[in-house]
């Protein structure tokens, strides 16, 4: 490999990298509040609620990511509803990761045995304090490996929203490519998705062990 061409190219990657970056990072700051909202709203017992937020955890995750990209770059404006390209990213990942969030939180709450609750309830506990300071966490600590897994795929998933031309990691070094006919930027962009995943292996680690208490 020669490093000066990487070390010429790098600076036009690293663009890239820093419209990657946002679309995961708000992504994750706005998908993982709502999937905590929505999980703990079904796990209570409200029917006509419930069937709606089932609906749209259905359409999130029956459907493929790109095709939600599609109709927001160019289904929503037929509607009325026009946005930047990077709104529109943001909108599509945070609605489709929150409904994966959702069904994870979901089930980690109704995994939790109601032998906690009662037993919460009989130490004088009201029903909020018993959600938040009892169901939540244990919820949360049980649910960690599997949103970790999700946080490793959206990382990856970026990578889609060249589809709407934004210029993240990949869609450069695809036209550093195109344009030199060399493929030295696949694999700097490869080595920063593997820095990046690690990065997150390593916090989840980190915050499991601040969990442990509640094994």
């Amino acid at each position: 490999m020669d490093f000066q061409y990487v070390l010429e190219i790098l600076p036009y990657i690293l663009e890239g990298l820093k419209t990657t970056l946002q679309v995961f990072g708000f992504t994750l700051i706005l998908s993982i509040p709502l999937g905590v909202l929505i999980g703990s709203v079904q796990s209570i017992k409200m029917p006509i609620i419930n069937q709606g937020l089932s609906a749209y955890t259905w359409l999130f995750r029956g459907t493929p990511l790109l095709l939600q990209l599609y109709f927001g770059m160019y289904g929503l404006p037929a509607f009325g509803f026009t946005f930047n390209r990077i709104t529109v990213a943001i909108l599509i990942f945070t609605l489709n990761y929150g409904a994966y969030f959702t069904e994870i939180i979901r089930g980690s709450i109704l995994s939790i045995s109601k032998g906690q609750t009662e037993v919460s309830r009989s130490l004088g506990f009201s029903k909020t304090q018993t959600f938040f300071y009892i169901i939540i966490p244990q919820a949360l600590k049980r649910s960690l490996q599997s949103i970790t897994n999700e946080i490793i795929t959206l990382v990856k998933d970026t990578s889609l929203i060249a589809a709407i031309a934004l210029n993240d990691l990949l869609r450069n070094a695809k036209e550093v490519v195109s344009r030199d006919f060399r493929v030295e930027a696949f694999f700097v962009v490869g080595a920063i998705y593997l820095i990046l995943t690690l990065f997150i292996v390593n916090g989840a680690k980190k915050v499991e062990n601040k969990y442990a208490f509640y094994r």
